[in-house]
């Protein structure tokens, strides 16, 4: 028993030093390109640690079947918000020259 509230410490310390360092990045970093990183992927797999922190802490209630539908609504969402925001960046000419190394866009008209 003690050892799974151990576990669940662990996971939600975790998650919100992940968390912590997602929004330090969005303050610190340059671009929209950069910033979309630093949204999606940390403060994802933090919040989901959180998440499932939380969810070890409410083992056999019904809000852990909450907690988890919120993990499923965020893994899915997430991808397809940075994809929006990063097409939206790059029509809109918001990124640093340079840092992109391909242009799979570059024959699409910008209108």
């Amino acid at each position: 028993m003690r050892a799974l509230e151990w576990v669940s410490a662990i996971l939600i310390l975790f998650g919100s030093a992940l968390a912590l360092t997602a929004a330090i990045a969005l303050v610190r970093f340059r671009d929209t390109l950069a910033r979309m990183h630093a949204a999606t992927k940390p403060q994802v797999v933090g919040l989901v640690l959180v998440l499932l922190g939380a969810a070890i802490q409410v083992r056999g209630d019904v809000n852990a079947w909450m907690l988890v539908l919120m993990m499923l609504f965020v893994l899915l969402t997430a991808p397809v918000i940075a994809h929006l925001i990063g097409r939206t960046a790059y029509r809109e000419q918001r990124y640093r020259d340079g840092l992109l190394q391909v242009n799979e866009l570059g024959d699409e008209e910008v209108g």
